[in-house]
Parts: C-alpha cells; structure tokens; sequence
C-alpha cells in the first residue's frame, strides 16, 4: 500500500458503469477498498459486488468526512453520477491506478 492509505477519505464504490452505488468513509482508504473487493465482511457490498473505487476525496479530520459521508448519502442518485462522471467520467476503478502508483523521487536542490 502506499504511504497516504493512512489518510481520511470519502468514497464512492460502483458495482459497474451506472451500477449500484455505495458511499463510505474511512481513515485508512486502500485497506478499507481492500475488504471490500475481497468481501472481508458480509453485508451490501459483497451482496452486490460494488467493489470498484469511482470516486473520492481526502480529508484532514474524520469529522469532516462523516460529514461529507452522510450528505452524499441524501443525494440524489443522479447528482453522484455526476460527481463521479465529473472527476472520473469513464468510471475507471481509482484503487487499481492508486496501488500501482509509483511516486517519482523529489529532486532536491543542493
């Protein structure tokens, strides 16, 4: 896992293009999708096979994300489409790209 898995995100998982949705949060994104795509715990994900990362956003406090979190979850189906589309608009799974993010080493002046 990269180094940030540590930080506190929003998120979005689709089961495909326009397929069932879920939101969550959690303080530790890449192990959190992790049990998702590996259907660690059974519940609406597993049922359902949303395990493709669409969308999300970074915070720097839980609170924050709770926040944002429960006003996702009172929106309208088509408005999370459209944040996703707007940010992601071919739906790619975001966790596939972020684990195999290789950072490039700063170069650092002398």
């Amino acid at each position: 896992m990269v180094a940030w898995d540590a930080e506190i995100a929003t998120y979005l998982l689709a089961s495909k293009r326009y397929g069932t949705l879920y939101t969550g949060v959690s303080s530790q994104l890449l192990s959190r999708v992790a049990e998702h795509r590996e259907k660690v715990f059974r519940g609406f994900t597993a049922k359902y096979g949303v395990v493709r990362l669409v969308w999300f956003e970074r915070h720097g406090v839980m609170l924050d994300a709770i926040q944002r979190e429960k006003s996702l979850k009172r929106w309208p189906r088509a408005c999370k489409i459209n944040l996703i589309e707007r940010d992601n608009p071919h739906w790619d799974d975001l966790y596939v790209e972020i684990v195999n993010w290789t950072p490039v080493p700063r170069q650092l002046d002398d």
